[in-house]
């Protein structure tokens, strides 16, 4: 933890650990995501920040409100009951309140969805990750394995070799549970399938631990694995590049040659009306075409898988 971590669980931690029932989801989050802090710590920090920058904004924002007495500038001109012209000569007071109150509220909540959400992104990064490497870590596996090195050796080097990304992760934590608590190699896999964001991960480990309770060949189950999971990237890859060229279609047609279509249909309109100010055609060059092209950005980098 840092410095502002312990600051906050020193401050916070033991009101929080009898929040522990209430953020189950959170909490696992956190376990499969494999962050460090611990969960009283993580939601104390939340709380803290979440107050720390509702707090800031809601001074800043209030002090510009008011030093440049921004109420003032605003003006209605509509019909309003007439109880309502008696806090005209509070304006800048309520407008600066209301803005503090806003601020304080939007700000904080936004820093604190910001910390209950971060670790199930970090989860899904890794799921990802994991879900692209375990056909090749298990390649590896299979090779070590087939060199007769023992199982819980195999999750151990798997744990050094990097290249394998967020899959070593989790052969690491296989190796600590041995390791560090005395599990033994089933129950360091049961550990671990339940904490893996990976359905595909926590799949293997299930089949891994029952071939090791039957006391059939684990070397053959590795075998049979790395050639399913191989067969699959094939297929998803597959799969990808075919949507993919169907996206590709989509841009061309919607951002391509229906902007086009439009650009030309709403330039011949202006002409006609003799409108100087074309509005709409300002709309398509200036937020269709480039917040379009972003969507389909966005889009193609979602679905692309890791490599």
């Amino acid at each position: 933890m840092n410095g502002f971590e312990r600051f906050s669980f020193n401050l916070l931690g033991q009101r929080v650990k009898e929040k522990r029932e209430d953020y189950v989801e959170l909490r696992s989050d956190l376990m499969q995501a494999r962050l460090k802090t611990p969960f009283e710590a993580y939601l104390s920090t939340a709380y803290v920040a979440s107050i720390v920058a509702g707090l800031g904004m809601a001074v800043l924002l209030g002090a510009i409100t008011f030093f440049l007495n921004i109420p003032s500038m605003i003006s209605y001109k509509g019909a309003l009951p007439s109880f309502f012209y008696g806090f005209s000569d509070y304006r800048l007071l309520i407008g600066t309140t209301v803005v503090v109150i806003l601020s304080l509220l939007i700000f904080g909540g936004f820093t604190y969805f910001a910390f209950l959400i971060y670790p199930k992104v970090v989860s899904g990064n890794r799921r990802r990750n994991i879900d692209a490497t375990l056909p090749y870590a298990i390649n590896y596996v299979t090779a070590m394995s087939t060199a007769g090195i023992t199982p819980a050796e195999v999750f151990r080097l798997l744990g050094q070799s990097p290249i394998y990304g967020e899959t070593a992760v989790e052969a690491r934590y296989i190796s600590r549970e041995i390791d560090m608590f005395g599990k033994d190699l089933i129950e360091a896999m049961r550990i671990a399938s339940t904490f893996t964001p990976s359905a595909r991960m926590k799949e293997f480990f299930q089949g891994a631990m029952a071939t090791i309770s039957s006391g059939a060949n684990l070397t053959e189950y590795f075998r049979n694995k790395a050639v399913q999971y191989s067969n699959e990237n094939h297929q998803q890859q597959k799969t990808f590049l075919e949507t993919l060229g169907l996206i590709a279609e989509s841009y061309v047609t919607a951002m391509v040659a229906g902007t086009l279509f439009l650009i030309i249909l709403q330039s011949i309109m202006s002409i006609i009306g003799g409108d100087s100010n074309p509005i709409f055609l300002m709309i398509i060059i200036y937020l269709m075409v480039p917040f379009g092209s972003i969507m389909f950005i966005i889009l193609i980098s979602s679905m692309t898988p890791e490599v």
